[in-house]
């Protein structure tokens, strides 16, 4: 009887071998085909993405309305006819012509071209701003997409040990050393874990085409991520981030940008209290006089004049208090977004610490000790020395052991791409 178990055991061992090579062979191949480094994939999503680049064309229009604030105001040319009754009287004719222009005062222009570039400057920040936050979410686009890439080897591994334990427990009840409910309980558990199978490559293929849209691509050409989860480990100290998310940070400098902007429009709006001038010239020609009774010969006469406008309107003084308000508001708005970024560095280091813990905790032994566990209660099956409950109960503990494991890798490295996101540093070239 027990030459008999041996040769059982033997068998089993020998089907385990043989069918778990081709799949884990065919895995192998499709995760390395086509692999992209996270710093490739940043660099296709800066040239490729779409709304960063229709972002960009900001920047362009902030630039062309600089040099339409340049323009100086247009003179105007006028010209009449007028007919003081030649038919009936022979009064003649008289021809006018004039040209005006109105004369801007108290750097109305200046004012102008100062808030468009202020404006300018403040769209080249801004485009800055929405780039840090476009790579942040890209990276974590990138980062979802390896740990369900990573999550799928996990969930094939677990059906092709199932597969393997039903397959050897199918020659086992034909040999009758377990019972058809033992047989038939493993054949149902690798049917369950293949839908897991076939749902988890769905969540994968979901979160490649998300990686597309991010990048810039219709089909399926960014690759699969290749990343070592295991290289998100850096050490930081958190008055150096601060210090650094106050000197790099975009937002905060748009802040700076902004209340320089509010300045000008309130110095435009004390400017447009002055009045301008209009200065204008002109010339009119009379023709000959025909008339019997008071005959004249053909003359002509220069005008030059000045338009001085009377500005009652300067008693009402709401635009000029709205600018003022206005200013004094964006220096509030500028110190809360020095205090938020100070909050969120704060924030992110913290979660980064925790999660950086939480993945020492799982590097102490947690892996392994599933793992054996596992792989003694399947030997212990195969030798008749324990129920098939236990080894189900033993691979679940193992599968979720696995996955805590890869979201943990996966939540530190989104942290640490939080943190540098706002400590204003980006140095994850992996």
């Amino acid at each position: 009887m027990k030459l008999f178990n041996i040769r059982i055991s033997g068998m089993i061992c020998f089907i385990f071998l043989m069918s778990g090579m081709p799949v884990f062979a065919q895995l192998d191949a499709g995760a390395q085909k086509n692999e992209i480094s996270l710093a490739a994939f940043l660099e296709r999503v800066k040239t490729g993405n779409l709304g960063y680049a229709a972002e960009k064309f900001n920047v362009s229009i902030a630039r062309a309305e600089v040099l339409g604030a340049k323009v100086f105001p247009d003179p105007e040319l006028s010209f009449g006819l007028e007919d003081v009754g030649e038919r009936r009287m022979k009064m003649g004719y008289a021809f006018n012509s004039g040209l005006s222009y109105n004369l801007e005062l108290g750097g109305k222009r200046k004012a102008r071209i100062s808030i468009a570039e202020r404006q300018a400057e403040l769209s080249e920040l801004m485009l800055s701003d929405y780039f840090r936050n476009l790579q942040a979410e890209a990276a974590i686009a990138f980062l979802e997409v390896q740990t369900q890439q990573d999550l799928l080897k996990v969930k094939m591994s677990s059906y092709e040990k199932m597969k393997q334990l039903s397959t050897a427990d199918s020659i086992r009840f034909r040999l009758g050393a377990i019972t058809a409910v033992d047989a038939r309980q493993s054949r149902l558990e690798a049917a369950s874990q293949l839908n897991e199978v076939f749902q988890q490559e769905a969540d994968w293929r979901t979160a490649l085409a998300g990686l597309n849209q991010i990048s810039g691509t219709a089909d399926d050409k960014s690759g699969n991520p290749a990343a070592d989860l295991l290289a998100f480990d850096r050490e930081f100290k958190l008055q150096e981030l601060i210090v650094s998310a106050l000197n790099q940070r975009a937002d905060l400098q748009a802040a700076i940008k902004n209340r320089e902007l509010s300045q000008g429009m309130l110095q435009l709006a004390k400017a447009n209290r002055l009045a301008d001038l209009g200065i204008s010239a002109g010339v009119t020609a009379s023709s000959v006089v025909a008339n019997s009774v008071a005959p004249t010969p053909s003359s002509g006469s220069f005008t030059l004049g000045m338009t001085i406008p009377l500005k009652f309107s300067n008693r009402n003084k709401g635009a000029l208090i709205s600018a003022a308000y206005q200013a004094d508001q964006t220096v509030v708005q500028y110190r809360e977004t020095e205090l938020q970024i100070q909050t969120e560095v704060t924030q992110a280091y913290f979660n980064y610490l925790a999660t950086s813990k939480q993945v020492k905790q799982f590097s102490s032994g947690m892996l392994e000790d599933a793992r054996e566990v596992r792989d003694g209660k399947i030997y212990s099956y195969k030798r008749g020395e324990t129920s098939l409950l236990e080894v189900l109960n033993a691979q679940r503990t193992f599968n979720e052991v696995q996955q805590n494991y890869l979201e943990t890798l996966k939540n530190n490295a989104v942290a640490l791409v939080g943190l540098e996101k706002a400590a204003g540093i980006w140095d994850l070239n992996l």
